[in-house]
């Protein structure tokens, strides 16, 4: 090997690397935790990413057909202040859904909860009734209690010394709720505010970090990042779409099943039922739940069958809907859809459920894209091949016929 700069930066760079990776293996925790505090103080941008990304989706759709008969006339005040107008009006319909769907849930649970405070005292008279009844069928009657003695005294002190042990753990417990909720409120606001300005500035920011990137990296590492990147916003965009189609498509089948058996809150528990869909495979059981306890206030025999109706609901959509839908949309066929979620959710929860469905198709795309190139490849050297061979066997022929002649 000729040892020019290249090379010399190549090996010192190699056993930087691999100084530095058996410090972090000999240091795991310090590794953990400064991976931790970093995750946290860059929170509120990757929340924001995240939601940019999301309504970026919203953003295209408003900018591309609601306003397209101003696009077309290419107004030059309407070029200015575009971009301003669009993002407003999707923060607003991103709000007013919120709203809408809280203005209707939120009543529903306030009227279930007195329903269920007005039943308690009855309910209550009942349980006692049934506790009196089970203890006069053990024979146990209240002389039998009469030589039971129980020391006060203790049992105050013990009181008072749990009350003065646990007054500090419970004020610790609330000082850090109160910041968990404060800095979560803190977090939101910023990324909120990170995210319209993506938003507001997306094309820029991607000239100015596509100019960073030719500045210091190869230029064929470029395209290739680029390429990565274009793939994976398409893939991420028609995911959000799918889901929010395959949504659409549960909560419209739970509204027609509900009202063809008349069960209570039809249209409110199907809302619920759509929007927790969002979280893939699983999502409309954590609906079922909340419809489930709406629906036993009213009618505990409705409940049940709502609950059986539901479990038929999602094994229909979790082995057909889902994976034809969203499969579809982001190119992914269905059996790696369900393999993607299963993964992702046993690793990850809730985030690795919704994120392994498009992580897994980029990195499907990507090695379709590889083995087709690899595939080409070796088909062309076969031909060439082939060809020279031929060319050689020609050649060779005439040679042949004046040896034998």
């Amino acid at each position: 090997m000729e040892q020019n700069k290249k090379n010399i930066k190549t090996i010192l760079g190699l056993i930087t690397f691999t100084v530095l990776l058996l410090v972090g293996v000999q240091h795991l925790d310090v590794v953990a935790n400064t991976l931790q505090r970093g995750v946290a103080l860059l929170a509120p941008l990757i929340l924001g990413c995240a939601m940019a990304f999301i309504m970026n989706v919203l953003l295209r759709l408003v900018e591309g057909r609601l306003f397209a008969p101003l696009n077309r006339k290419n107004y030059a005040w309407w070029n200015r202040c575009r971009r301003g107008v669009c993002v407003v009006v999707t923060i607003g319909l991103v709000i007013g859904l919120i709203f809408v769907l809280l203005f209707m849930i939120i009543p529903e649970i306030t009227r279930t909860g007195q329903m269920i405070a007005a039943q308690m005292p009855g309910q209550l008279e009942q349980f006692f009734a049934w506790v009196q009844n089970k203890l006069q069928e053990l024979d146990l009657s209240a002389e039998a209690f009469q030589n039971i003695r129980i020391d006060w005294d203790k049992l105050v002190s013990v009181a008072t010394d749990s009350l003065k042990n646990g007054g500090l753990a419970v004020f610790n417990t609330t000082v850090g709720i109160t910041s968990s909720i404060v800095g979560g409120i803190t977090n939101l606001v910023l990324a909120a505010v990170f995210s319209i300005y993506l938003l507001l500035q997306k094309e820029r920011l991607a000239v100015q970090l596509t100019h960073l990137m030719q500045a210091f990296l190869p230029e064929k590492r470029v395209e290739q990042i680029l390429s990565v990147g274009r793939l994976s916003n398409r893939i991420f965009s028609k995911f959000v779409s799918g889901q929010c189609t395959e949504a659409i498509i549960l909560g419209g089948l739970c509204f027609f099943g509900m009202s063809l058996f008349s069960m209570p809150y039809a249209l409110m528990v199907s809302v619920v039922v759509g929007v927790t869909a969002l979280i893939p495979m699983f999502g409309a059981f954590i609906g079922a739940g909340i419809g489930a306890f709406l629906i036993l206030m009213v009618n505990p025999m409705s409940a049940f069958w709502f609950l059986l109706f539901i479990i038929v609901l999602q094994q229909l959509e979790g082995n057909l809907i889902y994976p034809r839908v969203v499969g579809k949309s982001v190119g992914l066929p269905g059996i790696w859809v369900l393999v993607a979620v299963t993964i992702g959710g046993s690793l990850w929860g809730v985030a690795g459920i919704l994120l392994s469905v498009p992580t897994c198709s980029v990195l499907y795309a990507l090695l379709r894209q590889s083995v087709r190139q690899r595939l080409a490849k070796q088909r062309e050297t076969k031909r060439k091949a082939a060809g020279r061979t031929k060319t050689l066997r020609s050649a060779g022929k005439p040679s042949g016929e004046s040896a034998n002649s």
